[in-house]
């Protein structure tokens, strides 16, 4: 089970766009957004890429460092590493992207089940302290998206718990809970790939947790790529 408090490092199989290979105790102090896709998922091609490339288009990297990792459980042929090149040159993605590990015998990749991913897009956001703090499969906005990022950015890096529960409950005051967004949408167009959508707030706020869930997130083969 993932402790968000002590999160694992990645467990991929290589990177590009990196010469070095980061890890999360080089990372702490910043913010940390890790957006998990496949190269043919629809909903990661609509939504979880573009999302990506403009949270590391607006951020200093010195203070919000954007990961892209490509989670090959379904064509992973179509995701080599060369593919992948290949494919982030095409999209202008300069970011920082590994290539998740293949378990044999396994549904998903490996980082995938470390941190209890099900499918694409996903996003993870780790604070400056190096916990997870927003878990989301599908779509999320970005207002939400970047306010919750400024709020991390607000909080010293050595902030005592009750300052981010005190953020917390601000957040959640200010912004609409995306399952009241979710009640009422009814244009599901199936382009995540997974098990639905949802939004995880890990510790600091717990009685803020919440799942949305929407039709259809690439995930046990549902997304034709």
């Amino acid at each position: 089970m993932l402790d968000p408090e002590n999160p694992p490092d990645f467990s991929v199989e290589t990177w590009i766009n990196t010469l070095k290979a980061p890890t999360l105790a080089d990372l702490k102090g910043r913010v940390v957004v890790v957006a998990a896709f496949q190269t043919g998922c629809k909903g990661s091609l609509t939504h979880g890429i573009p999302q990506a490339q403009r949270v590391a288009e607006n951020f200093d990297p010195r203070q919000v460092v954007v990961i892209g990792l490509v989670t090959p459980f379904e064509n992973a042929e179509g995701q080599t590493k060369e593919r992948v090149e290949a494919f982030a040159a095409e999209h202008g993605l300069m970011f920082p992207i590994a290539i998740d590990k293949i378990v044999p015998g396994q549904d998903m990749t490996a980082t995938m089940e470390a941190y209890e991913l099900r499918g694409t897009p996903s996003v993870l956001v780790f604070d400056r302290q190096g916990r997870v703090r927003r878990h989301y499969l599908g779509e999320a906005s970005d207002i939400r998206l970047a306010s919750e990022i400024m709020a991390m950015l607000v909080e010293h890096p050595e902030a005592p718990r009750e300052t981010s529960m005190a953020i917390e409950r601000l957040l959640h005051a200010a912004l609409v809970d995306p399952d009241e967004v979710a009640a009422h949408q009814h244009d599901h167009d199936g382009g995540c790939c997974g098990g639905g959508h949802h939004h995880h707030d890990h510790h600091h706020e717990p009685s803020h947790k919440q799942h949305a869930h929407s039709d259809g997130c690439c995930s046990d083969g549902s997304c034709k790529t």
